[in-house]
């Protein structure tokens, strides 16, 4: 009789989902870029859906020795910017999930030690310490 009462409960009351924790995000307002901030350690995703360059990074990072696929870009919060080379998720997608908002051209958006700020002309994110990353379709650069 208890068996039969605790298997009730449990259809009745199930387990608790994992908490999911939020990625704090942003994309523009075109969609074509977006970015999320990964607490620990601090590093900024960045990825573009269509760029003209994408054709070469897409050869560089399937290249010897790192044979993997282009993800986009990356800033850490100490470290110049760089290309995103990735064989999976940037994220635990079992306990995170980034969660965007469209960042209106000319307003600037800030999450731990990064700061984005979009433009027609495309997005500048910075880190604290002076690093950055320019994305646009037309142009990349890192310092």
């Amino acid at each position: 009789m208890i068996a039969r009462y605790a298997l009730l409960l449990a259809l009745a009351f199930p387990a608790a989902a994992s908490a999911i924790t939020p990625l704090p995000g942003i994309s523009t307002p075109s969609g074509n870029i977006s970015c999320f901030a990964e607490p620990r350690p601090a590093i900024l995703f960045c990825r573009i859906r269509q760029a003209a360059y994408a054709t070469k990074l897409e050869a560089h990072c399937a290249a010897p020795p790192i044979e993997v696929d282009w993800a986009g870009f990356e800033l850490g919060a100490r470290r110049k910017g760089s290309i995103s080379c990735s064989g999976g998720v940037l994220y635990d997608p079992g306990t995170q999930r980034p969660t965007y908002v469209t960042l209106a051209y000319g307003r600037t958006w800030r999450s731990g030690p990064f700061s984005c700020r979009s433009a027609v002309t495309g997005l500048t994110c910075r880190s604290r310490t002076g690093h950055g990353l320019f994305i646009s379709r037309q142009s990349w650069r890192a310092w």
